[in-house]
């Protein structure tokens, strides 16, 4: 009931946004009676949050541990993040719930939620074994692509958009072959980012996400 009661808070979002988030209207896309969604989620933060926690669960689900060789987190980031293809204008990609933006509309408190992940995900990134700034250079990549799809801000398409992923994978390649200790494959003769994402990783579905967003 609970991931049913997600998923149509999910539709209102891509729909309307967080404006769209009401309880009756979230019963009503679920087709459940009030009552129902009450036992579950008794406030509209209740289910932001709900979504929110979920979204980071299904991404944290597909990155590596701490003894994946060095990049292989930053790849897994990438991977989970920017698809190797452009997604379709005006098509819902894993992006569909924009983590970010559902946490600062939500509210300071959601808002800090996310953010005490990003912390720890940053630690994690700094860690990977690469040369300093790489992993982060990599994830203001993946933000600025966020940032660029959803405000529509000229965001890459076709070819451009495959050359930008070539870019940052290279960025990532080049860094683990610098330590000498290789585990994500040569951006040009390597192993395709699936190949890469292994048993228990995805280089396709959300971020959702920020989505299953993301």
């Amino acid at each position: 009931m609970r991931d049913r009661l997600l998923d149509a808070v999910e539709r209102l979002l891509v729909k309307g946004g967080v404006d769209a988030v009401r309880l009756d209207a979230v019963a009503a896309e679920a087709g459940v009676s009030k009552g129902g969604l009450l036992h579950h989620f008794p406030s509209k933060r209740a289910l932001v949050e709900g979504v929110v926690q979920r979204l980071v669960d299904r991404f944290e689900a597909v990155l590596p541990g701490p003894d994946a060789p060095p990049g292989a987190y930053t790849m897994a980031w990438l991977d989970r993040s920017i698809p190797e293809v452009a997604p379709e204008p005006g098509t819902a990609g894993r992006d569909e719930v924009p983590l970010a933006l559902i946490a600062a509309a939500a509210g300071p408190e959601v808002l800090d939620v996310l953010q005490r992940h990003y912390r720890a995900w940053q630690e994690r990134l700094d860690a990977d074994g690469l040369p300093p700034g790489v992993s982060t250079l990599v994830r203001m990549a993946v933000d600025g692509w966020w940032t660029a799809r959803l405000l529509r801000l000229a965001p890459p398409h076709g070819a451009a958009h495959v050359e930008l992923r070539r870019l940052v994978t290279g960025l990532i390649d080049t860094g683990a072959i610098g330590t000498g200790r290789v585990g994500t494959g040569n951006a040009d003769s390597g192993p395709s980012s699936a190949d890469r994402a292994g048993p228990g990783r995805s280089s396709t579905d959300p971020a959702g996400s920020a989505g299953e967003s993301r």
